[in-house]
């Protein structure tokens, strides 16, 4: 295919269309070396049985219009060029893609909600999704995911000039779930795009939102939640392309993780190219450890070919609990356990509160208060014994 958008970088050197122009990960590549591929059910190495089944159900805006389209559709697939193995295998598996359209200078009434239903876990089922909002529009869109999967997918955005495009994803899978999907974001000159990613259910899920610039002016902000429980693998790996001078980019993840073998990886990689001079780009992820037993890995990288920026830079957090801060919460009466649980409400809730879908951010507040009241007391016995 004509594309080509590879980047000149030591963060993501490799790009194609054709899964045969990627090894099969070992493990001991920097992309896989904290992925389980065990897990993986063959997702990876092509070995995963093409049988599974996954509907997707979509309640579009009445200014929007929503279809299902064939792999020849010229609208799918031309905004990105797959980055690593699954992300390719999925391109070349999907048999039917579902293409939501934002016409020109159209504002949407109401979010476009998309769900995605997985009936059975044993046989992998492969998905494209294409969103293409137009000059000046603007619109809301939600991917909500939930059911037992083995899936992995390409969702493409693709952000005309002086458009807008907020994005809200959903992991609500259950308990039995592998799912790995790459979210590409393709923002025209003044494009907006902002994207929120809530990721709480799966056995394994793994999730690379990458944004890449066609003109300047193009605004990114990407924000994330994510609450890992007992044996849970959460994987957020962000990549941010700064190949136009003058655009933005902030990004801002924050996880709970609480029980044994709960693994949590967060690597945000920004490159500003050569030519992109006046980037204004920052990073930040901050993790909260609850309870013994727990992993996170959290890798920011920056990569600068040009001094001519704006600024650029920066954070990782991991820790527990400030004892300050919870100490402080008893001195008002208020008993050790509900301290607790209000440090992690305050502490997700500064993102959650900037979903602009009210149901939504509700949804999420509840599903965060589940986590709290199901886990919460087996770490409260980790810390009294302590």
């Amino acid at each position: 295919m004509g594309l080509d958008l590879k980047p000149l970088s030591t963060l993501h050197e490799h790009a194609s269309y054709d899964v045969a122009d990627f090894v099969v990960p070992t493990g001991r590549e920097e992309e896989w070396r904290f992925t389980p591929l065990r897990r993986l059910r063959g997702l990876h190495n092509g070995t995963a049985s093409p049988d599974g089944k996954l509907l997707v159900e979509v309640d579009a805006a009445p200014e929007v219009t929503a279809e299902t389209v064939g792999r020849d559709d010229v609208r799918v697939g031309r905004s990105f060029v797959p980055a690593d193995r699954v992300s390719a295998q999925a391109y070349t598996s999907f048999t039917e893609a579902t293409v939501i359209t934002v016409p020109q200078e159209a504002v949407a009434s109401a979010p476009t909600v998309l769900r995605l239903r997985g009936e059975d876990a044993t046989g992998a089922a492969y998905g494209h999704i294409t969103v293409i909002v137009e000059p000046l529009a603007q619109a809301t869109v939600v991917l909500d995911h939930a059911g037992s999967a083995t899936y992995a997918d390409n969702v493409e955005f693709v952000v005309g000039e002086g458009a807008s495009l907020s994005v809200i994803s959903l992991q609500n899978w259950a308990d039995d779930t592998v799912h790995l999907t790459h979210h590409h974001a393709r923002l025209a000159k003044d494009a907006t795009f902002t994207s929120f990613t809530i990721t709480l259910g799966g056995d394994l899920v793994r999730i690379a939102p990458s944004v890449i610039y066609d003109g300047p002016g193009g605004n990114a902000e990407l924000y994330g939640v994510y609450f890992a429980d007992p044996g849970q693998h959460l994987e957020h790996r962000l990549f941010v392309d700064h190949n136009i001078p003058n655009c933005r980019s902030r990004v801002d993840y924050r996880g709970a993780l609480q029980g044994r073998d709960a693994h949590a990886i967060w690597i945000g990689d920004v490159l500003i190219r050569a030519a992109a001079e006046g980037t204004d780009t920052y990073e930040l992820n901050r993790n909260l450890v609850l309870t013994d037993g727990t992993r996170v890995d959290s890798v920011p990288n920056l990569e600068i070919l040009t001094g001519e920026i704006q600024g650029a830079g920066h954070a990782s957090t991991s820790g527990r609990l400030d004892d300050e801060h919870t100490f402080y919460l008893q001195a008002r009466g208020i008993p050790y356990d509900e301290a607790r649980r209000m440090v992690v409400r305050g502490f997700l809730g500064q993102l959650i509160e900037h979903i602009g879908v009210p149901e939504i951010r509700e949804q999420v507040q509840a599903a965060i208060e589940a986590e709290l009241e199901n886990g919460l007391d087996t770490g409260l016995e980790q810390e009294r014994a302590r």
